[in-house]
């Protein structure tokens, strides 16, 4: 695997991009999420502890922590996934291109198609692999030049030359990693502006895991990804920045990677990268 790029090299690409809201004066700045006080409950309990924190666009973000941190939680925050939870209450502001996701007038689900979202396990529907990277398309009304489009996704998750001759295979009978590709092919299908990647290469064998990583490597040349990993050493291989979150839903610490990984401001941050508790 080629070493990570410099990340200001990413950041001076960054364009203007609309807003959710409208706030353009926003648009074009370095940072695509900030969060402000963000506190998340779950029945009462507190899952997340006050967060803030700045996340830049078109590079690579890693959280990472031990489990039960909030480290999906957070991530689920900026999709508004934990909407979903009916037991979930989240405080504070999470601002995208400036505008607070939560506030009223905010769709979710035209947010979603702007922030997408791969999972653990690979998800691929029961159809054929053009199928499944064509349906979010289909879904949204945006079938003129479908195939060019599903061709596009396809190439930018680096799986077209695999199943080129076979689109109409089913998607299930993919291997574990070729499966996860497709799942990121199907997000980028809609032109996201964002990728949420919840521990995308655990299930993956080392292979697979290069492959995916390669691929996130790349995406951030257009993207910002912002992923969740159990794996310090991944975090460390493939991430710009990283935040660390510990027990209670805390957040750490939160800097470019090499200076976590090699300078923490906190011990404890520290502690947990050594392996002394975590």
């Amino acid at each position: 695997m080629s070493e990570h790029e410099p990340t200001q090299a990413r950041a001076s690409t960054a364009d203007a991009e609309a807003t959710v809201g409208g706030d353009e004066q926003s648009i074009g700045t370095r940072t695509i999420i900030e969060a402000r006080n963000v506190s998340v409950y779950y029945d009462g309990e507190q899952a997340l502890q006050t967060v803030d924190l700045e996340i830049p666009r078109r590079q690579v973000t890693a959280i990472i922590g031990p489990s039960g941190c909030g480290k999906s939680t957070f991530l689920r925050c900026i999709n508004r996934m934990n909407d979903l939870v009916d037991a979930a209450t989240i405080e504070g502001e999470l601002r995208f291109d400036g505008t607070n996701i939560y506030d009223p007038d905010v769709d979710p689900v035209a947010l979603r198609r702007r922030v997408g979202m791969v999972f653990q396990h690979p998800n691929p529907f029961p159809k054929s692999i053009y199928d499944n990277v064509a349906y979010g398309l289909r879904i949204h009304g945006r079938t003129d030049n479908l195939d060019e489009r599903v061709e596009r996704a396809l190439k930018r998750a680096a799986l077209f030359e695999e199943v080129s001759d076979q689109l109409e295979k089913s998607a299930l009978a993919l291997s574990g990693g070729q499966q996860q590709r497709l799942c990121i092919a199907r997000c980028l299908a809609v032109d996201p502006e964002i990728i949420l990647m919840d521990e995308p290469a655990s299930a993956l064998d080392p292979v697979a895991t290069s492959k995916i990583e390669d691929l996130i490597d790349s995406l951030a040349q257009e993207y910002t990804v912002i992923i969740v990993t159990h794996n310090m050493q991944q975090a460390a291989r493939i991430s710009d920045q990283t935040a660390v979150f510990l027990t209670g839903g805390e957040l750490a610490e939160y800097d470019d990677t090499d200076t976590i990984f090699e300078d923490p401001d906190s011990q404890r941050v520290e502690d947990y990268i050594t392996g002394k508790f975590g």
